[in-house]
């Protein structure tokens, strides 16, 4: 019988404290693509009772899936949910009351979709920071198919306006309830287009060195953390590999992880989230560091960390060693929505997933659920 006193993996189960939000254990459930909202983008009472289910079930910190954050350019799916407008925050007040009442932390994740949108019914455009098409091809599960389009490279109009989308978003999330923003600047979406060399060609402020292609991801921080006025917690989610392209890695290894993560801590932001195909292994070939260790070592943040933490003692690890102070499940969340509870308990888990956690269409973002043999992000 397991010891009530010292439960297994004990330190995940220790509280936590990101910015001025106060956890009650050290694990997360990862920002999840469904596409499952209205046609509109408010959210469902499919979704709220998904999300208030893992609630119950024991995870300190939910992320919800990414947000649009405006009605031009920034939807990368048919039936994504927004925070774009006060509508879409009056919808989702419901849904964070439903998981505040059952006694978790609730993050929204804002996103622009960037060139690697596959459906938005605003426009027929995609913006990128060159007019350079994704690597791969769309993804069935999103009703996507064929290549990516060819971008329309973004002027310094549309850069203001994406800045101002992000803290609009922001406003909307907190005056939904919201205990924090995660800014999307993984997975090949648009803030991460601008920091990857091949697909950011620019000779402005914002192309060329990494400094230069990570300046409006710390734009965009240094705005929205302004814009709450530590009223919630505010921390960015990085990637080196994306949707279309599972094997990016930055050019400079080391030396750019460095400028990247201190460059994001200076903006005044609560955390970074940083997730990778496996949240333990090597960041780079030449280094023995992971990429959640180094954004420690160079930002100094509470770290969230996400990538094939499904084993307890895997989850547990990271936290011991120091790299991370929060872990990010996703399919072992999935399937396992007591994950913490089971955990703590010393029961078994589940590694299959259920086929009712998903909408209408299967569906789900990060490379270890949808991708966990083909590696997609």
């Amino acid at each position: 019988m397991t010891d009530p006193v010292h439960p297994p993996h004990q330190s995940l189960f220790t509280p936590a404290t990101i910015g001025n939000v106060d956890l009650a254990n050290r694990v997360a459930l990862s920002p999840m693509t469904r596409v499952s909202a209205t046609a509109d983008g408010l959210p469902t009472d499919r979704m709220a009772s998904y999300y208030r289910a893992f609630a119950l079930g024991g995870f300190g910190l939910l992320i919800t899936e990414g947000l649009y954050i405006d009605d031009l350019t920034s939807q990368g799916y048919l039936f994504q949910p927004g925070i774009a407008n006060s509508s879409h925050a009056a919808a989702w007040r419901r849904v964070v009351d439903g998981v505040h009442d059952c006694g978790a932390k609730y993050f929204a994740q804002l996103m622009h979709a960037g060139s690697q949108s596959q459906g938005n019914p605003h426009t027929t455009t995609t913006w990128g920071p060159s007019a350079i098409r994704p690597k791969g091809e769309q993804l069935p599960m999103y009703r996507g198919s064929g290549p990516f389009q060819i971008p329309q490279a973004m002027t310094t109009e549309h850069i203001d306006q994406v800045r101002s989308a992000f803290v609009n978003a922001a406003r909307q999330a907190r005056d939904a309830g919201f205990d924090g923003v995660e800014i999307h600047g993984a997975n090949g979406y648009l803030l991460d287009e601008f920091l990857t060399d091949y697909l950011n060609t620019r000779t402005d402020r914002y192309g060329g060195s990494v400094a230069n292609r990570v300046r409006l991801a710390a734009e965009v921080c240094h705005d929205v953390v302004s814009a709450v006025d530590g009223d919630i917690a505010v921390g960015i989610r990085i990637s080196q590999a994306k949707v279309s392209d599972n094997r990016h890695r930055w050019a400079g290894t080391e030396d750019d992880a460095a400028i990247i993560f201190g460059t994001l801590a200076d903006t005044g932001i609560d955390y970074v989230h940083t997730t990778e195909y496996r949240a333990l292994a090597p960041a780079f070939a030449e280094s023995d560091k992971s990429l959640a260790q180094l954004a420690k070592q160079h930002s100094g943040l509470s770290i969230i960390a996400n990538g094939h933490l499904d084993d307890p003692r895997d989850a547990a690890a990271i936290i011991d060693s120091g790299a991370a102070d929060v872990v990010a499940l996703a399919k072992p969340a999935l399937a396992n929505r007591d994950w913490p509870h089971r955990v703590r308990s010393g029961q078994p888990l589940s590694p299959d997933v259920p086929r009712d956690v998903f909408g209408p269409v299967a569906n789900i973002k990060d490379w270890e659920v949808a991708g966990a043999d083909r590696k997609i992000g």
